[in-house]
């Protein structure tokens, strides 16, 4: 008998307006969900016609325009419902200094996600070395980034340990310089064995003209003479030069009766 007597007690023009604002609340999340999509989509489009911006900024600027249009929408919702937005964002603010306490370490990622990210000091598919550690970028996050080694090993660093060190990026100029050096005994001839290298320098096809190849004399030791061989290639070809440069130099010089 009680909750018949509840239930007739409800006023139904009460029951209309919270199926108004359930409603509209309805529509507030199908608009948001739209415009976080028709958002994402316009600053991508804008992006790489206008100012060609990095790829993974691109995605993080999206995030934060989505979710930001997300919070927006929820902010209204509890509006309609009644919930003041000067007390909301007041308890929110105090939340997310109890959780940026909390998260100090995780929001320092996110910032050194963030510089990382528009200071562009890497981006995916470039080989990277910070610290022990070196690998190919396979993804960017707020968080982290995810590399993978030259032996397949999949490492996920946190973006604060990767700013806080001097960092390589082996891939940003598009070339490198391959160094090969070469210990001959002093009782060889010097110039033999630099004619010899020269002339794998000049036949091998992968190495760039500009700058030229050199052989160069690093060091005279009591028995020994220290060649280097310096060539520059792009990134790709970089370990397969070398790897048959190093090759091509012991059979040349074996068969020009020089011992290495």
């Amino acid at each position: 008998m009680e909750n018949f007597l509840i239930i007739e007690n409800i006023n139904p023009r009460s029951l209309i307006e919270i199926g108004v604002k359930i409603v509209i609340s309805i529509l507030v999340i199908i608009i948001g969900i739209f415009l976080s999509k028709a958002s994402a989509k316009i600053i991508k489009k804008a992006s790489k016609d206008n100012i060609k911006a990095d790829d993974t900024a691109i995605l993080i600027i999206c995030k934060i325009v989505k979710y930001g249009i997300l919070i927006i929408c929820l902010i209204l919702i509890l509006s309609i419902f009644g919930v003041q937005s000067t007390s909301l964002l007041a308890i929110l603010g105090s939340a997310g200094l109890a959780i940026g306490l909390a998260l100090k370490n995780t929001l320092g990622n996110i910032a050194a996600g963030i510089i990382l990210i528009f200071l562009r000091s890497y981006k995916i598919g470039e080989f990277i070395e910070f610290g022990a550690i070196s690998g190919n970028v396979r993804e960017i996050t707020l968080f982290t980034t995810i590399l993978e080694t030259q032996e397949g090993i999949y490492i996920s660093s946190p973006n604060s340990c990767i700013w806080g060190v001097p960092l390589k990026n082996y891939s940003r100029n598009g070339k490198r310089r391959v160094d090969i050096p070469v210990k001959i005994s002093c009782a060889y001839s010097l110039d033999t064995a630099i004619q010899t290298i020269k002339k794998i320098t000049n036949s091998e096809s992968g190495i760039l003209q500009e700058p030229a190849a050199q052989v160069v004399v690093q060091s005279v030791q009591d028995k020994n003479v220290i060649l280097v061989v310096r060539a520059w290639v792009t990134n790709e070809r970089f370990q397969e030069i070398f790897c048959r440069m190093t090759r091509e130099i012991k059979e040349k010089m074996e068969e020009a009766g020089i011992q290495i």
